[in-house]
């Protein structure tokens, strides 16, 4: 007897700046599920926030925002009228709205089961400021960075660049606190180009990080699990540019892999451990990728950010990183999907009935 299909909601787009990422991950995810073992149900949410269930993510942009939409919020006229019967939600959300504990803490409110990790981790590991003190507080390596406020940067603003200058020696980054993908980013490499660097973070965010820059590697590991999570092999980028920027990693498509990357024994063992406890610092659970830097002279390993919804677009490293190590695109789904329902039955016995 075949098993029962299972119903997995995709959900994809969002109001975010990664939006375009999201719709080519969510491609990948669509083509690669097993349609003898899954039902798949596409949601397209635009953005402005509205959803949209369509054919499927392999539509074209435009079609993909044609037709009615809705919301899902109750006091909204233009909200759903027809409930979406799915056994689990597979968010497939970068960056804010999506990747920070927002969808799902929605889920969590429907009691619903979903891939990934849960409200309190995605919110952490979003925030590259609050995941670099957890790692510091667990004793990972990190490198030395700064939190600026949008509001302090206004009214502080030659304090800051005097403070900036002295903590971080030329060239270094920075960045949004809150995005990925590299949305953002600079790399300054003069002092006459940190005002500037600055005020395009805040373009996206109210807090920022101007963090040192390694010169060496860029290595990315990948971690799946819930309470024992495992690490795939070590992959290296090595960007055509000067260092991975978004153009690099979905435009020009020059950047070069290393997979798995050229490591010692003791390296990437060493890599593999780094993952799983930063994996387990912000309490995570169902996937991530947790991102490195190698100093090219002392070879020193820094923990550089965590990854809770990992891009999935034919060449992310995520998957590739676990096809290597020996599990498949379309085993790693299932195993996915199985840890999103693990995760929420475990769950559901620990809760008490409040009904009666």
């Amino acid at each position: 007897m075949t098993p029962e299909k299972k119903t997995i909601a995709l959900l994809f787009g969002g109001r975010s700046a990664e939006h375009e990422i999201s719709l080519l991950s969510a491609a990948s995810i669509y083509s690669n599920l097993d349609k003898t073992k899954f039902e798949i149900i596409s949601i397209f949410i635009d953005k402005k926030g509205n959803w949209r269930v369509v054919e499927s993510p392999l539509l074209s942009p435009e079609k993909l925002n044609k037709g009615s939409s809705a919301t899902f919020l109750p006091w909204d006229e233009n909200r759903l009228s027809q409930p979406i019967e799915a056994d689990i939600y597979f968010p497939v959300l970068h960056g804010p709205y999506g990747e920070d504990g927002t969808i799902q803490g929605l889920l969590e409110m429907a009691d619903a089961p979903f891939v990934g990790a849960s409200v309190t981790d995605s919110a952490i590991a979003m925030d590259k400021a609050m995941t670099k003190i957890i790692f510091k507080g667990k004793n990972l390596p990190v490198v030395r960075h700064l939190v600026i406020m949008e509001k302090d940067w206004k009214q502080n603003r030659e304090n800051i660049l005097g403070q900036i200058r002295k903590e971080l020696p030329l060239p270094f980054f920075v960045k949004p606190a809150c995005l990925g993908s590299s949305v953002g980013i600079s790399k300054v490499k003069e002092n006459s180009q940190i005002p500037a660097a600055v005020d395009e973070a805040f373009r996206y965010d109210r807090k920022i990080l101007a963090e040192e820059g390694i010169q060496g590697r860029e290595l990315e590991c990948s971690v799946l699990g819930n309470d024992d999570p495992e690490a795939s092999l070590p992959g290296e980028i090595i960007p055509f540019r000067e260092f991975y920027d978004y153009d690099d990693k979905y435009n020009e498509g020059k950047t070069r892999f290393g997979i798995p990357a050229e490591l010692t024994p003791s390296q990437t063992k060493e890599v593999q451990c780094l993952s799983v406890e930063a994996f387990k610092a912000i309490g995570c659970s169902g996937m991530a990728r947790v991102d490195f830097l190698m100093d090219g002279k002392t070879e020193k390993i820094y923990v550089s950010e965590i990854n809770t919804i990992p891009g999935f677009t034919e060449i992310s490293m995520y998957p590739k990183l676990w096809e290597v190590s020996g599990l498949p695109f379309p085993h790693l789904l299932e195993r996915l999907i199985q840890l999103g329902f693990e995760r929420h039955e475990k769950k559901k016995r620990g809760r008490e009935d409040y009904s009666r």
